[in-house]
Formats: structure tokens, C-alpha cells, sequence
């Protein structure tokens, strides 16, 4: 009795389902049309295509001056400058300011106190007064030795022959960069839960293990957006050196344009090469995240090269399905 009540009860809502399908079925669909998108779509196509045109028909552009001087030893020779100068200050940078972030997060309030007035006073004073103080510091030194603090002095040098040019570019660079370091590295090491540490002295771990085992590759994460923008910004920034007189890229470009009168496509030299290493330091910056964004997630998105291989994969398996002959399926009861 029970199933022929169930089967009535269906037999009876039949029709009204079947009514409803078939005024859903008399309904108009619209898409969605948005035409606000399609205008904005249409206008920066054209902004980009005029600005495409200025480049290639406009004569003040002057692209044969730049494929002349764009890959010049002289050029060259200031990139490379460039590129140990940047590699320098970040290491050195980001070495000194972790030491400084591990000093304002210690219990010693000496430690605190001297690490904050070092962040405080490298953040407020600009890097080019940085870099003019450290040039001109034989002015304040002409010696600086070794000793006894308060006491005789037993072995000097000259402070010119001992730091030079260079060496006051990196000094500079590199205590400007760790007052920022100390910043990034304090952050990431805040983000990261401390129960992780309680759990790791709880198990007896040393404490310095726990830092550079545990802490740390937790703190990457946070760590490596903040600090992959501040390495950029600062081999843009190692532009400021030229009022030292170091041959980086920018000093060379105005040495070239100053004397041959091209100031545009030289600067256009300038800007293709620091966007090509921007470029490569934005590639090196996505895998080193990805590297460290394993534990948080066990299936990263598959990388632009992945991507590609994928495509072309696709494309070969497509191809030889192609190829393949066509094989009719056999009709039921068909023994040949």
C-alpha cells in the first residue's frame, strides 16, 4: 500500500513539473551584455596601438642610435657595475638587517633600544646624503686603525685607500638597505604563530635551531613579497651612486648623451635594461616563493613553462588523433 500511495503522489505532481518546464522552456534567455567593458576594452586597444605607432614611426625615438649603443661594451661594462652594486647591498643588506630584527625582538632592552635608533635614524635621512656622507668620510677620518677603545692606536690606514669609491657606494647602499631589511624580516618572523615555538622548546629543541629550522622557513612566505620589491627598488635606486661618479648604467648613459647630444634614445637604453633585469628578478622572485609556499600548498599552479609544455603536449596528442584512421564500430550480430 505504501509504495502505490508513493507512486500516485509522483503520478500526481507530473503534470504540474511538466507545466513548469514548459514555461521555463517560453522564456527569452538574454546574456548579459556589458558594454561598459566592451568601450573600456576598446579604448585602451586603441591608446595602446596609438602609442605602438608613435614608437615605430616617430623619428625622435631614434632607433638606430639605440640598437647602436644598447648592447656597447661601454653600456655592458655599466650593467654589470649596476648588477654587483645591487647584489652587494642585498646580501650584505639583508644579512645585517636580520641581525637587526632578531635585536629589536630579544628581551634585552639595550639590544632593542640600539637596533630601533639604528632603523629610526638609516629610514629618515635619504639615501643620496647617505651616499655623499660616506664619500666625503676622509673629511671626518683621515686614518682608521685598530687598537685599544679609549687608548694607542697600533695599526692605521688611510680611510680613501682602505674604503674608495666603490667601497663607499656599497657602505652606503648596504646600511641604507638593512634599516628596511630589518623591517621585512621583523614582520615575517611576527606572522609566524608562536605556537610553533612553544612546541619546539617543548620538545627541547635549541634555540637557535628553532629560529633557523623552524621560524624562518614559516617567515619566507611573508618575507619574500616585501623583500622581492625592495630588491627591485634598489637596483633601480643604485642610480643615485652617479653623484659619486661610479660608472653604473645610469652615470654612463648621461657620460654617452652628454657628449653626443642623444639624450632620448639613450635614456631608452637605460630603460630597456633596467626592465629586462627587473624582468629576471621578478622571474627569480615567483619560483623562490613557490619554492617556500610548499607546506602551505601541497598543489602549487603549474608554472608558465609547465603551461607551455602542457599546450604543446595537447597540440602533439591532438595531431596524432588526427592521423589516425577512422575505425566504423561493428553492428550488433555482425560476426565478421
Amino acid at each position: 500500500m505504501g509504495h502505490l500511495r508513493l507512486r500516485d503522489r509522483h503520478l500526481a505532481h507530473q503534470p504540474a513539473r511538466a507545466h513548469v518546464t514548459t514555461e521555463r522552456r517560453a522564456l527569452k534567455i538574454v546574456p548579459a551584455r556589458h558594454y561598459t567593458r566592451w568601450a573600456a576594452a576598446v579604448a585602451v586597444t586603441v591608446l595602446v596601438a596609438q602609442f605602438a605607432h608613435g614608437l615605430v614611426t616617430n623619428p625622435v625615438w631614434e632607433w638606430g642610435v639605440f640598437s647602436e649603443y644598447v648592447l656597447s661594451e661601454t653600456i655592458v661594462d655599466a650593467v654589470w657595475v649596476t648588477l654587483q652594486l645591487t647584489s652587494y647591498a642585498t646580501v650584505l643588506g639583508f644579512v645585517l638587517g636580520t641581525v637587526l630584527a632578531f635585536m629589536r625582538l630579544s628581551r634585552s632592552p639595550l639590544l632593542q633600544t640600539v637596533a630601533w635608533t639604528y632603523i629610526w635614524i638609516f629610514r629618515s635621512i635619504p639615501m643620496i646624503v647617505q651616499l655623499v656622507f660616506w664619500f666625503n668620510l676622509s673629511a671626518l677620518y683621515e686614518r682608521l686603525g685598530v687598537g685599544i677603545p679609549f687608548g694607542p692606536v697600533f695599526w692605521s690606514v688611510d680611510s680613501n685607500s682602505l674604503i674608495g669609491t666603490m667601497g663607499a657606494a656599497i657602505i652606503g647602499l648596504t646600511l641604507h638597505q638593512a634599516a628596511y631589511a630589518a623591517e621585512i624580516v621583523r614582520g615575517g618572523v611576527v606572522a609566524v604563530d608562536h605556537g610553533q615555538l612553544e612546541a619546539a622548546a617543548a620538545l627541547g629543541i635549541p634555540r637557535l635551531r628553532q629560529i633557523r629550522r623552524i621560524v624562518l622557513p614559516q617567515a619566507m612566505r611573508a618575507i619574500l613579497p616585501t623583500a622581492g620589491n625592495e630588491i627591485i627598488g634598489l637596483l633601480k635606486g643604485t642610480s643615485v651612486v652617479y653623484v659619486m661618479a661610479i660608472g653604473e648604467l645610469f652615470y654612463q648613459v648621461q657620460v654617452i648623451y652628454g657628449r653626443n647630444g642623444r639624450v632620448i634614445p639613450l635614456l631608452l637604453v637605460a630603460t630597456a635594461w633596467y626592465v629586462v633585469l627587473t624582468s629576471l628578478l621578478s622571474i627569480a622572485q615567483y619560483y623562490v616563493e613557490r619554492y617556500f609556499a610548499r607546506g602551505a600548498n601541497r598543489t602549487p599552479p603549474p608554472t608558465p613553462i609547465q603551461r607551455a609544455r602542457r599546450f604543446v603536449r595537447t597540440l602533439r596528442t591532438a595531431a596524432s588523433r588526427r592521423d589516425q584512421p577512422v575505425i566504423p564500430p561493428k553492428r550488433m550480430g555482425d560476426s565478421r
